[in-house]
């Protein structure tokens, strides 16, 4: 960009100074023509230096300045509403994921290691291991031992109600990041509204329909719809990862009491 603006001056240069050149014969003061093509050509070079200039300082801005730039423009009062929104989303997603991530666990190796204590009859053993496991595998395969000496279908129904139990656990809080994935772009499109109506406002009182006018409150309007639309993606791809993680938990939880059913099966036909 820079390498064009320059060629384009030395071609205006050029083609000032060509002029001169082409009539010799024409009865003109040299000296104030050169005089005139030399100051026409410091003033071309001195516009190139200041576009220049003012280039290296905008792309040396950063991207915070930027977005800091945008912030201020598109009314701080709604920008600051979206932002908040953001944050408070941020930090339930990061709550449920670090809740969920530490709830992960090697959910076959578990149902092995009660399986192997249940041949030995040593139930005890297997409650043991499960209260000192993390997660909600481990919490329901406990609550399937509380109950091993009931029916195999008490024991199966105790599994499903538990099972409900930590599901809606595992849920907690996303019914929050749901609301704030729907209140941001709620609240730039109110911005929008009311930047709408304060762009019509100033026409109303300058008594003209200036197009200066119109383009500034249009832009103040529309950043703020952008920021909300952006703020609902970021909480959106943060709340299906979550959802991923849920799915996954459960699908674990589910394969773990079929297990157990097995395991306390094979128990109970020994007896």
């Amino acid at each position: 960009m820079k390498n064009l603006l320059v060629l384009i001056a030395m071609m205006g240069c050029f083609a000032c100074i060509q002029p001169v050149s082409a009539q010799p014969n024409q009865p003109t003061d040299s000296t104030e023509l050169m005089t005139g093509d030399t100051l026409a050509a410091d003033s071309a070079m001195a516009l190139i230096d200041a576009d220049l200039s003012g280039m290296d300082v905008a792309e040396g801005g950063g991207l915070h300045k930027l977005l800091k730039s945008k912030f201020i423009e598109g009314s701080a009062g709604f920008m600051s509403l979206v932002a908040l929104a953001l944050v408070i989303g941020l930090a339930f997603c990061i709550e449920r994921i670090l809740y969920l991530t530490l709830s992960e666990i090697n959910a076959k190796k578990l149902m092995q290691d009660i399986d192997a204590r249940l041949e030995q009859d040593d139930v005890e053993g297997a409650k043991d291991l499960c209260r000192n496991t993390r997660g909600p595998v481990a919490s329901i395969c406990y609550q399937g031992l509380l109950h091993i000496k009931d029916p195999l279908e008490q024991i199966d129904r105790q599994l499903t109600n538990y099972g409900t139990v930590q599901i809606s656990n595992m849920e907690k809080g996303c019914s929050w990041i749901r609301l704030f994935i729907a209140l941001a772009p709620s609240l730039g499109f109110l911005g929008t509204v009311i930047g709408m109506v304060m762009a019509f406002d100033q026409i109303q009182t300058a008594g003209d329909i200036s197009p200066t006018i119109v383009a500034s409150g249009m832009k103040v309007a529309l950043i703020t719809t952008i920021f909300g639309i952006i703020v609902a993606l970021i909480l959106q791809l943060f709340y299906n990862f979550i959802l991923s993680k849920i799915e996954h938990l459960t699908s674990q939880m589910e394969e773990s009491a079929i297990t157990l059913i097995d395991s306390i099966t094979k128990l109970k036909a020994k007896d």
